[in-house]
């Protein structure tokens, strides 16, 4: 497996484009670069001293962090999607910025979520956010929460979410949660349009258990917006810290608050 794997949706031309480009440049600085294409099988051999390079937008990012976490290898994100609140390179600068990262092994941790469902052998993996919402569009779900062992609300509502720091400025800053910064070990717990009962977010430490448990059938559960599972009325997925973060790699541009004025006043434009 060479030391830099470039990923990317088929989808997007503009990026396997850029990724051509960049495989140029990086051979002709000597450094052993392929291309993958994320809609296809998953790579093999990546190793923790391979560099994960992203083109894309946020969801470009959270399919490559998927894939860097299981190898226990770094990732780095490069812009270009409209908004990207997770990543931080412009196009100009990727063949620096690889060229720096192979220097040098830091990077941010950033937490992870294992998830397990009913059934299940191995804990799922989510960087942003675990749901539990409706099977049917426009249907209410009603979910009971749990921190550790302790029952905390039952929630009439279009879902129930439980998000990372680097997932609150996606779906549950869209619910109304609050922004937190990457380098703060907390999980959010935030419902999503509450019917009639308390609608703000709790911020617990990441050592917490939450298990949130269907009432009802018909609920779903996804994981960074992606269908994971469903669960039987009094069925529960448990969310919990992952045994290892997502390996990040950060530059000056990375720092909340210059990624949340520009991804706000984009988002805005």
């Amino acid at each position: 497996m060479p030391s830099v794997l470039i990923t990317a949706f088929a989808s997007r031309s503009d990026a396997t484009t850029l990724a051509d480009e960049v495989l140029t440049e990086l051979d002709a600085m000597g450094i052993d670069a392929e291309f993958h294409v994320l809609d296809g099988v998953p790579p093999t051999g990546l190793t923790p001293d391979s560099l994960i390079v992203s083109l894309g937008g946020d969801g470009t990012f959270l399919r490559s962090a998927r894939l860097a976490h299981d190898a226990d290898c770094r990732v780095l994100g490069v812009e270009l999607g409209r908004v990207g609140f997770l990543l931080d390179v412009p196009p100009a600068d990727i063949t620096q910025q690889v060229k720096l990262a192979l220097a040098s092994p830091q990077f941010e941790g950033r937490l992870a979520l294992a998830i397990t469902l009913p059934g299940a052998s191995d804990a799922g993996f989510a960087l942003n956010e675990v749901l539990v919402g409706s099977s049917e569009p426009g249907r209410m779900v009603r979910v009971r929460t749990f921190v550790d062992s302790d029952p905390y609300l039952t929630y009439n509502a279009d879902g129930v979410m439980v998000a990372t720091p680097t997932g609150s400025t996606g779906h549950n800053f869209s619910a109304g949660g609050p922004v937190v910064d990457a380098g703060i070990p907390v999980m959010l717990l935030t419902p999503v349009a509450p019917h009639f009962t308390i609608d703000r977010t709790i911020v617990v430490s990441d050592a917490r258990v939450i298990r949130l448990e269907a009432v009802e059938r018909g609920a779903m559960v996804f994981a960074d917006g992606h269908s994971i599972g469903s669960l039987d009325a009094g069925e529960s997925v448990t969310i919990s810290k992952s045994s290892r973060p997502v390996k990040v790699v950060a530059t000056r541009q990375s720092e909340l608050v210059n990624r949340l004025r520009k991804g706000l006043r984009e988002g805005h434009a």
